[in-house]
Parts: C-alpha cells; sequence; structure tokens
C-alpha cells in the first residue's frame, strides 16, 4: 500500500454532526494502542498485537501520512480510517485505486460512526482526487462490515478466497454530474 500521491495534506479536520477526522497526534497513542491490541477488532484482521510490544514499539506522536485519520468523538480518539493507494493488490479489479480501510474501537461500535466517518473521507477523496474509484476489502463472515460497505455504496466485484477465509471485494465510484 502506498499514500494516494498528490493530494493536498494535511486536510483541514472534515467535520460531520458528530465526529471530527483529523491528522493523528500524540494523544493519540494510548488509543492506537488499544485499537492494534484489541482481540475484538482483530478478529477478522488476522488477531491482535501483544500490547507490551506495542508499548515498546510505537513512538511517542502516532506517524502520520496523507490518507490516515483519526476518528475523533468529543476529545476522543474512537477509531481510524485509512486510505491508501491499492498496489501490489493480489486483485487485479483493485491494483491501483485508493483503498478504504477502517478500524473502530468496539465501544464505539453500533452508533453509526464508522458510517458517518467514512462518508466523510469518501466525501473529501471525491473532491481531492475526482473521479477517484474506491475499493474495499473484508471477510464475508464480518457481517458488520459487509453492511457498512452496502450503506456507503460499494457494490460487489468479486469474492476469493484468501487467508484462509472467504474475502469480498467491493468498489464505490463517487457520483459525478452528467454533462
Amino acid at each position: 500500500m502506498e499514500d494516494l500521491g498528490l493530494v493536498a495534506w494535511p486536510p483541514e479536520p472534515i467535520r460531520t454532526d458528530r465526529l471530527v477526522l483529523r491528522e493523528p497526534e500524540p494523544r493519540d497513542r494510548a488509543a492506537f494502542i488499544e485499537l492494534l491490541a484489541s482481540p475484538e477488532v482483530h478478529t477478522y484482521l488476522g488477531g491482535p498485537r501483544p500490547r507490551d510490544e506495542l508499548e515498546r514499539e510505537m513512538p511517542g506522536a502516532p506517524e502520520r501520512w496523507p490518507g490516515s485519520f483519526v476518528v475523533d468523538l468529543d476529545g476522543s480518539m474512537i477509531g481510524q480510517i485509512l486510505l491508501r493507494r491499492a498496489t501490489g493488490n493480489r486483485r487485479p479489479a483493485a491494483e491501483g485505486k485508493a483503498d478504504l480501510g477502517y478500524l473502530f474501537l468496539p465501544r464505539a461500535w453500533g452508533f453509526g460512526y464508522a458510517a458517518e466517518a467514512c462518508a466523510a473521507a469518501l466525501g473529501w477523496l471525491a473532491g481531492a482526487l475526482p473521479g477517484e474509484p474506491v475499493v474495499l476489502t473484508t471477510q464475508t463472515a464480518n457481517a458488520g462490515s459487509m453492511r457498512l460497505a452496502a450503506k456507503l455504496g460499494f457494490t460487489e466485484v468479486e469474492r476469493f478466497e484468501a487467508w484462509g477465509a472467504e474475502q469480498w471485494l467491493g468498489m464505490w465510484s463517487p457520483v459525478t454530474p452528467s454533462s
């Protein structure tokens, strides 16, 4: 995966009705560790990383790069949105396209925050890179992620086996006005 290329970064924080999407800050370190060490978050992502390893290896200030947004609720990080360029992808339909990823702390599940944050990030991308299609891959067993993909308007491109499970690849294309 690579960054998105020629986009103005960082953007102004993106505000929704309830959330702010912003760059990572040093105050987010503990939430990043919690996110990456959570067995619930990583059920469909190969398992969590050991907390003690994360504590040792994570820098004091989380890494900043184009396409990495912290999802902030009332001044605290509840998740992360990742927009990266899918390079070296084993799926030809995804190669070179923008790829949407997201992780949310379990305490933030079930409130619509992921849909709100992902829709805002997709809106930002549509403005930054007009006409850019976006791909999303998830395990078909991840019912929540499958519902979110449908809610965001991703349409199925293919299903395939990888990492010992059936995967789903969907694509989202921004609506462009007809001429």
